[in-house]
């Protein structure tokens, strides 16, 4: 389902020294498959999910989804890719703080195969927004904005899930229900799930699990 191979990234650095931050020689997760990679703040975890995700253009290297390389992509053919085989759990929500929780989860599934109201409702339900759907985000606890950024990723049933911290703004129980959801969800819908975290919890409830460091060449070169 994602196969990672030579994906390297660097930025330039305020004193104009360029600074690699993701070279990861090979990765890959196969269908249904669920992985917990554990990254510390700072590591690149999310510069690598969002170079999977096709959000920012890795310098080298190749992402394939589902047999697509998206390297080879148009901007539009990509974000019709990503539309239909990812879905993503951001670490900031990225909500449109103009719309209600429903219409948040619309707008993403229009992108996708189409909206579907009630199934947007049905998934809100099940992060226990269902009380909630036609209040705007700012209206929202930190917690319930991160429960619809949840919905919201997996509306279109993704074949790929990328999960950044998703559990990072919740409490202990909500925490525990919100990564239930997304892999049974996942297990439902045959999806393949990467989730990144530093939280030992969230880590250990994966068979799972891989250190970003041990994938991530950038990081093992700046540790010599």
């Amino acid at each position: 389902m994602l196969a990672v191979t030579a994906l390297k990234k660097s930025f330039v650095a305020p004193d104009g020294e360029r600074v690699q931050i993701v070279n990861v020689p090979q990765f890959s997760i196969a269908a249904g498959e669920q992985v917990a990679l554990r990254g510390e703040s700072g590591s690149g975890k999310t510069t690598f999910l969002n170079l999977i995700a096709g959000i920012l253009a890795a310098d080298s290297g190749s992402v394939s989804v589902d047999g697509t390389d998206m390297s080879t992509l148009s901007e539009p053919r990509r974000d019709r890719l990503r539309a239909e085989k990812l879905g993503y759990i951001f670490q900031t929500f990225n909500l449109l703080q103009g719309y209600t929780v429903l219409e948040n989860v619309l707008l993403g599934m229009s992108f996708g195969p189409g909206a579907d109201r009630a199934h947007a409702a049905e998934i809100l339900k099940r992060v226990g927004l269902e009380h909630r759907l036609h209040h705007f985000p700012r209206q929202l606890s930190t917690g319930q904005q991160q429960r619809v950024a949840v919905a919201r990723a997996l509306a279109n049933r993704p074949k790929l899930v990328l999960a950044d911290e998703p559990t990072g703004n919740l409490d202990r129980k909500h925490a525990v229900e919100a990564l239930q959801l997304i892999r049974d969800v996942c297990r439902e819908q045959t999806a393949a799930l990467l989730l990144v975290s530093h939280d030992p919890e969230v880590l250990g409830a994966f068979e799972t699990r891989q250190d970003f460091a041990q994938i991530n060449r950038a990081l093992v070169d700046t540790q010599r």
